[in-house]
């Protein structure tokens, strides 16, 4: 086949758009649609600090290669990325090794934080003391984690490398399992104290370009599953809307555009709540406590906690 755009020989076939590309303009393609993301939302603006959550998966290291190479030449931006180390045993190490590959190659400060020196407790030693689920310690702590590390190094954004796939996974989720309140808190609508602002420039992106971009980029990736990803519900909804794209090309951008053409109505139902400041740990949070602490204390080990 050959590239619908200059006639060379295709290497993929977007389905959404009905179109053959080549890998320039593939690339160029995948490049257009962060930009536009970053420009529609003020992603990226003028003496920002950015700080990339670099897992080592592929689409952090995407973000990070894209990011890089898009705004790397702005003076007034700046870019480091935060490695949080949960503690699991034959995933993470890869990851962080790939993470500091690929922030060497790129010339950005790297930081590397882990549950163990931080928390005092490694995720693998939390799942077999607490009762709660691996996803529940992991998703409160890495948040935790990544918001004050972000903070503390003076960042004032926070990009994530969530792509298309995740953000109509999420609505679709919350809606069925209506969550709305949640689902209106996906778009922050102001910048709160001590709350570094999240940003995710790949939100027009198909997971399967993200892969493709690391390959024709020559991007070392590790495509190894977390051992305690386990989502029954989620990966019904992902399953479910994997077939219907497949039957009806584009229709995750039509769940984006329809969530965002509700964005003004979630705002007034449920507006922004003001945080409060932990009265452990100082951290931003809707109670009077974190949910971080709370599961710190549960796990007998607040005292690591830093006081307020």
């Amino acid at each position: 086949m050959e590239c619908d755009v200059c006639g060379r020989k295709a290497i993929y076939f977007q389905r959404h758009s009905n179109r053959h590309l080549c890998k320039k303009h593939f690339i160029h393609d995948f490049e257009r649609r962060v930009k536009y993301a970053v420009k529609r939302y003020d992603m990226i603006e003028g003496n920002d600090r950015i700080a990339i959550a670099l897992s080592g998966g592929k689409d952090s290291i995407a973000l990070a290669f894209a990011l890089k190479k898009l705004y790397g030449k702005r003076r007034d931006i700046d870019f480091f990325a935060i490695t949080i180390d949960e503690g699991i045993a034959g995933y993470r190490p890869p990851t962080v090794r790939i993470a500091k590959k690929i922030t060497a190659q790129l010339g950005i400060e790297h930081v590397v934080v882990s549950f163990k020196d931080e928390m005092g407790m490694e995720l693998d030693d939390m799942v077999r003391k607490g009762d709660k689920k691996p996803c529940t310690y992991c998703g409160v702590f890495r948040k935790y984690l990544l918001n004050r590390t972000a903070r503390e190094y003076k960042a004032t954004k926070l990009a994530t490398g969530h792509n298309l796939d995740d953000e109509t996974q999420t609505i679709l989720l919350n809606f069925v399992q209506a969550d709305i309140e949640r689902l209106a808190r996906l778009v922050p609508q102001k910048v709160q104290e001590n709350l570094v602002l999240r940003i995710k420039p790949f939100r027009e992106i198909y997971e399967k370009e993200v892969l493709l971009y690391c390959l024709l980029n020559d991007l070392e990736v590790e495509m190894g599953e977390c051992p305690y990803s386990h989502f029954p519900v989620r990966a019904a909804i992902r399953d479910f809307l994997y077939d219907f794209e497949n039957k009806y090309p584009g229709r995750k951008y039509s769940i984006m555009r329809s969530f965002e053409a509700l964005m003004d109505c979630f705002r007034l139902k449920f507006p922004q709540k003001e945080l409060n400041r932990c009265k452990i740990c100082g951290e931003p949070t809707a109670k009077e406590v974190c949910q971080a602490c709370v599961l710190k204390e549960e796990l007998g080990i607040l005292e690591v906690s830093r006081s307020v």
